[in-house]
């Protein structure tokens, strides 16, 4: 993971990232405690809060005990069905028993048994009577269960129009609640963000950048997790026009950036070569020139004859490779010392200076 850049130079990089990202982590959660603590911000709006609560509290008792009532009806109906089944299976069973005995009479036809046939028949008569008082407990139950529920269906319908008429009031107050969160938040955040814009466009180079870097991390949390979320929507027009307004400032940044940029290496272009290779850092410039890109203009080095690189840039003129002034090994022209000998690098050569013009020489006047 070393080979790029010397060791140190590697573990100071990733020492200031971590100190960027423990910077960021402990603002995120001072932060996320002062938003926690403002007054209002997390206050809920309710729709009961919006009803007429003097005509709702009569509704409310009145589907209470109704509610209590269907309760008991339950139960008595669940007692009354099961009588009714007791009663049922006594009546059949006695049927059946009946039923038989009477082939058997018929069968041996004693006339004796008459008087049993007209108590057995009796029997049979109390047993239906009982099912039948059974059955009239169980319709009984079941219309007295019919009239709660329609009435629980008109209390309901009731109290849905009390929250159909105070439902208006409650959306007014929740958008207003909406607004004012946000507006809290965006106050709380629209500061760090231009702060965090500041530091990435002037402190890029300072060495407080990790800690600067910190802070633009936490305010693009506080932007995308406490922010966004919380934007109105207003059935989407809010947020969609605002990500086409970022977009399109994003997209203007980026297309005058990118002129800067043009215009800048025009100019870099412009400059002489001795001034460029001063504006250029020694690492970078090493790095780009092995990658087979001039550091000047970062085109492509050309290559010559036999595929090797070219010395001098063919789109800005920079030098890119010379000669050992002691040894006459060819090198690239950015090393400090010579890879073969070790001699220290003169530098490239200075580009010739014209010759200033010669002044004319004084005309002699004789005076005859």
């Amino acid at each position: 993971m070393f080979k790029s850049l010397r060791v140190p130079e590697r573990l100071f990089q990733l020492a200031s990232w971590m100190v960027s990202f423990l910077f960021a982590g402990f603002l995120i959660g001072l932060g996320s405690k002062v938003v926690d603590d403002l007054p209002g911000v997390d206050q809920q709006v309710t729709l009961d809060q919006f009803v007429d609560s003097a005509r709702l509290a009569p509704i409310t008792r009145a589907q209470d005990s109704l509610r209590r009532a269907q309760g008991d009806l339950q139960a008595q109906q669940e007692r009354a069905q099961l009588r009714l089944t007791t009663a049922s299976n006594a009546y059949g069973a006695a049927r059946d028993r009946f039923q038989n005995w009477i082939a058997t009479r018929t069968a041996t036809t004693d006339q004796r048994e008459d008087p049993e046939v007209l108590r057995r028949t009796r029997e049979l008569d109390t047993l239906k009577a009982r099912e039948r008082v059974a059955q009239a407990d169980v319709e009984r139950l079941d219309a007295a269960q019919l009239q709660v529920r329609q009435t629980l269906d008109i209390r309901a319908r009731d109290e849905q129009a009390l929250r159909t008429a105070a439902r208006g009031r409650f959306e007014s107050a929740a958008r207003q609640k909406e607004l004012r969160v946000f507006g809290v938040r965006l106050a709380l955040t629209l500061p760090l963000l231009i702060l965090a814009a500041w530091f990435v466009a002037r402190k890029r180079k300072s060495e407080y950048w990790p800690l600067a870097r910190g802070f633009v991390l936490f305010a693009l949390f506080a932007f995308f997790v406490e922010l966004v979320p919380y934007l109105p929507s207003y059935g989407g027009y809010v947020r969609y026009g605002v990500g086409v307004l970022a977009s399109a400032v994003a997209g203007v940044y980026v297309i005058r950036a990118m002129r800067r940029y043009v215009a800048r290496r025009a100019e870099v272009e412009r400059q002489t070569e001795a001034e460029r290779r001063s504006a250029l850092g020694y690492e970078e410039a090493i790095k780009r020139v092995t990658a087979g890109v001039c550091p000047g203009c970062e085109r492509a080095i050309t290559n010559v004859s036999g595929g090797q690189p070219a010395n001098f840039c063919v789109h800005c003129g920079m030098t890119l490779f010379d000669t050992c002034g002691a040894c006459g090994t060819r090198k690239n022209a950015f090393y400090h010392y010579c890879p073969t000998c070790g001699a220290a690098a003169a530098g490239p050569p200075a580009p010739p200076v014209a010759a200033p013009p010669l002044a004319p020489s004084p005309t002699r006047v004789t005076v005859g």
